[in-house]
């Protein structure tokens, strides 16, 4: 299985490590070019989602990788990457893929100063009664989840932005989309990305 990485900028390494561990072989996206490689489902990591989708643009990407996961290719998007296929920003007028029907609030917990550590069940990982290590690092987090029962939520915290308690949502299904708003290569715990393999696997397309 051939896994794409976006490898403009941000913690596209971790992920990698992740991949190559589980056996996937890896490649990374930082031309146009490399668009034409053929792989079974794409990355999209944590960093900074202006300047990704920026770099996107400027090295002609952008495009061809909407209308490949607009086609079914399977995408998990972590922290910046699941800003980049949210369909609406609450704070922030613009989009970019918008493939994925949520709607998504950027550094909902703060910027750096609101990096937190936590822990939750996600629906669909093995062992699922185990919680997964979350990690967040200015972290967004979903605050409307639309596309009726083809969307749905996988993953839930119970702490506000302000720190009072009540449930956010920090991870997403639709289809062919995985979205976290942790960072789950940066826990040693591989199971999210073993759950997307085998969504590469029994491919939507």
């Amino acid at each position: 299985m051939r896994i794409a990485v976006l490898a403009v900028q941000g913690a596209f390494l971790e992920h990698e490590h992740i991949l190559g561990r589980l056996g996937a072989e890896c490649m990374e996206l930082r031309k146009s070019s490399d668009l034409r490689g053929g792989f079974d489902g794409l990355i999209l990591p944590g960093g900074e989602s202006t300047v990704q989708g920026k770099l996107m643009r400027e090295l002609h990407m952008f495009e061809g990788l909407k209308e490949m996961i607009a086609g079914g290719l399977p995408v998990m998007g972590t922290c910046a990457g699941l800003i980049l296929l949210a369909g609406r920003l609450s704070n922030d007028p613009n989009t970019y893929f918008g493939t994925l029907p949520i709607t998504v609030r950027r550094n909902a917990y703060g910027r750096q100063l609101g990096s937190f550590s936590a822990s939750a069940h996600i629906q669909g990982l093995a062992d699922e009664t185990r919680p997964f290590p979350l990690e967040f690092i200015r972290a967004p987090y979903i605050s409307e989840i639309h596309g009726g029962r083809q969307a749905f939520p996988i993953a839930a915290i119970g702490r506000m932005p302000d720190g009072s308690q009540g449930e956010n949502i920090v991870g997403v299904r639709c289809r062919n989309q995985l979205g976290f708003a942790f960072h789950p290569e940066l826990t040693g715990d591989d199971r999210c990305h073993k759950m997307f393999l085998e969504m590469c696997k029994h491919n939507f397309r």
